[in-house]
């Protein structure tokens, strides 16, 4: 019995096989995009805008391989109890979610700055947004070409 469906393997492949197993697929392979960004944000922030500004994205222009891209942040801040990044937030608006990672910081931990690989699964922005425990967000956007085979994409 398939989980989602709730139907034998026998039955799928005798009413359509693929295609009724397409039709279950589907949805999952939905590609985010800007709106959903967008809507991931205001989720998070409500209607609070990022200015730009102290957050930097170090991501390559150009990525061979989209199963490990390097993604790095930093973010400018004292890291002082008045004065800190409280947490980071990482979108991608070409994957099927557009979230992919929330880091979270206190003054203890001396500067605001991490690393991490993630998966893009085609050219598309990666977003990064700072919130700061005075509720100001600051934001910076990279473009990441992701090249199939090494050959342009």
């Amino acid at each position: 019995m398939h989980p989602a469906t709730g139907a034998s393997r026998r039955h799928v492949l005798a009413t359509g096989g693929l295609a009724a197993l397409s039709a279950v697929l589907a949805p999952r392979l939905a590609i985010a995009d800007e709106k959903a960004v967008n809507e991931e944000l205001k989720k998070l922030f409500g209607d609070k805008k990022a200015e730009a500004g102290k957050v930097k994205i170090d991501v390559p222009q150009i990525a061979e391989n989209g199963l490990v891209v390097p993604v790095g942040i930093d973010v400018e801040s004292p890291m002082t109890a008045e004065d800190y990044v409280k947490a980071v937030h990482i979108f991608a608006d070409g994957n099927p979610l557009p979230q992919v990672v929330s880091y979270r910081f206190s003054p203890a931990c001396g500067k605001a700055s991490a690393a991490t690989r993630m998966r893009l699964a085609q050219t598309q922005n990666v977003v990064c947004v700072a919130e700061m425990s005075n509720g100001k967000l600051y934001s910076a956007k990279a473009e990441v070409k992701v090249t199939i085979g090494g050959c342009g994409g």
